[in-house]
């Protein structure tokens, strides 16, 4: 069993996650139901699958889940995306975002890849 705490990836998610519920705060609250709840759902699911897949017992089983890691971290990006489109989001804390993701998900791309089977 791996400890994820560990992992800089894990750790750099879970504050990213803090950042995404502090950010859709600020949201119109009839997207309560909508925006905010789907972006705050990836980005908890990104460390949570990171922590998921630590406890597995193959390399495999663990590449699996940082690859559902990967794909939440590209679902809230779009996310991002779409709540800048929609003005729900300051340029600023837009870009901040979308770098920290593109991060995450470098990250996450290094540790599957160092997870492949021969």
């Amino acid at each position: 069993m791996r400890d994820f705490t560990q992992y800089k990836v894990w750790n750099d998610s879970v504050d990213f996650a803090v950042e995404a519920y502090q950010k859709t705060k600020k949201f119109p609250t009839e997207e309560k139901f909508g925006l905010i709840s789907q972006m705050r759902r990836a980005a908890i699911s990104i460390p949570s699958n990171i922590a998921e897949g630590a406890s597995r017992s193959s390399e495999k089983e663990f590449s699996r889940f940082v690859e559902i890691s990967l794909g939440s971290s590209f679902e809230l990006k779009t996310q991002f995306i779409i709540a800048n489109r929609l003005e729900f989001i300051e340029k600023d804390d837009f870009n901040k975002s979308i770098s920290a993701l593109d991060a995450i998900g470098k990250q996450l791309n290094g540790l599957r890849s160092s997870l492949k089977l021969n």
